[in-house]
């Protein structure tokens, strides 16, 4: 089928629930991909922020053909060698004892909101259910992590919003601390906005966080469902503060473009779960959990997180140079490889543009260009990139 054809059924057989550009991409190697005419692109998006090491991997590759040789999937009612392993290798890199696997970061924040509840309601009683959450978040589709989400715009048509969650501004804390009550039993948060418009809050906000938690009797949820796995150049974004939390969320780039998510826990709230409280048919499927191990390596032992670091440095000044000569463009904020750029105007002609000649980014919010590509990127592909919106700015100021 040529392009038009495949457009043309998409529209035709798929739900309509998506925006898609008229683009067919049909392969993928590194940091580009191609369309179905043989069109090159560079990828500063990643599937937002879910190929962190580019496409197709070799050994993301090898360890799929190996797995899928082996065993595909096998039910949770057995203990599954990969499974095992990648639960293993999470909890040696981070604050964590315990892991549950599941297939997306809407699913992974669901299983929080659940631990979160049913922990506090075992230790203090059935009042205690409300989760605070914060404005401009994004937790997922579901309806508890939609809940979760404080964006009125993505409730629309869906309301009523599950009960039991408050909203607070984010990055500020004496909200935070009013909005505390008899029935708060957890605090979820992104380190650094990701859909809200890539907000990083001010220095020592996790930490603040973390006193009045430990000060109440609440657990801390960090959703790092972007921020995790090396895109801010930490591991995961707490690290940048030194914090940690008692729950953790993670999905997107976890099986280096396999879907998987992960929830993960210290001991103590953990054993809240029991045989029977919750689960995910497919969650910790051997293939998810065998690439995911293969990235996770990957990304440990081939200096990607001081890659990711070092580039999104030089990103970052590349795009002040374009701010000093663009009065549209209000802002710029970023952490590693997780970089937003703020204009005053729709961006959405400017994905088109960057498109058409070759670039695929994204764009949050209306109007907060967002780039987030794979982790290995090099300066090489960001001098391409800012040469391109050099060009298109000008015409645009022109």
């Amino acid at each position: 089928m040529d392009t038009n054809n495949i457009i043309k059924n998409s529209l035709r057989y798929l739900v309509n629930n998506y925006f898609r550009f008229p683009i067919v991409l049909v392969r993928g190697e590194g940091c580009k991909v191609w369309d179905v005419d043989g069109k090159e692109y560079i990828d500063f998006a990643s599937g937002l922020g879910t190929t962190n090491l580019g496409h197709c991997h070799p050994k993301i590759i090898e360890a799929v053909k190996d797995q899928v040789e082996t065993l595909i999937h096998i039910s949770n009612f057995y203990h599954i060698v990969p499974q095992v392993e990648m639960a293993m290798l999470l909890v040696e890199n981070s604050f964590a004892d315990r892991v549950f696997f599941c297939n997306s970061g809407a699913e992974a924040n669901e299983a929080a909101i659940k631990l979160a509840r049913k922990y506090s309601r075992d230790r203090y009683g059935d009042q205690r259910y409300e989760v605070i959450s914060t404005r401009g978040s994004f937790h997922g589709r579901t309806i508890a992590s939609l809940s979760a989400t404080c964006q009125e715009k993505l409730w629309k048509g869906f309301e009523p919003m599950l009960v039991g969650f408050q909203y607070v501004p984010f990055d500020n804390i004496e909200e935070t601390e009013k909005t505390i009550s008899d029935k708060t039993c957890a605090i979820i948060v992104e380190p650094i906005q990701g859909e809200g418009g890539v907000n990083i809050p001010s220095e020592g906000y996790l930490k603040k966080l973390r006193g009045l938690c430990d000060k109440n009797n609440l657990l801390l949820i960090l959703d790092e469902v972007q921020t995790g796995m090396g895109r801010t150049g930490k591991l995961f974004a707490y690290e940048h503060e030194n914090v940690s939390p008692d729950i953790m969320t993670l999905a997107k780039s976890l099986g280096g473009g396999l879907p998987i998510g992960a929830m993960l826990a210290t001991n103590d709230v953990a054993e809240t779960f029991t045989p029977g409280s919750h689960g995910s048919t497919f969650g910790g499927n051997p293939l998810s959990c065998a690439a995911g191990m293969a990235a996770l390596k990957v990304i440990l032992e081939e200096n990607l997180l001081e890659n990711s670091s070092k580039v999104g440095n030089y990103f970052i000044d590349r795009l002040k140079g374009l701010q000093m000569k663009y009065d549209f463009i209000k802002d710029l904020r970023g952490r590693g490889l997780m970089i937003g750029m703020e204009i005053d105007f729709e961006g959405k002609k400017i994905v088109e543009l960057c498109a058409e000649k070759g670039f695929i980014i994204n764009c949050t919010m209306e109007r907060i260009l967002r780039f987030l590509p794979p982790l290995m990127i090099g300066e090489k592909e960001v001098d391409l990139l800012i040469d391109m919106l050099n060009e298109i700015f000008k015409g645009l100021k022109s």
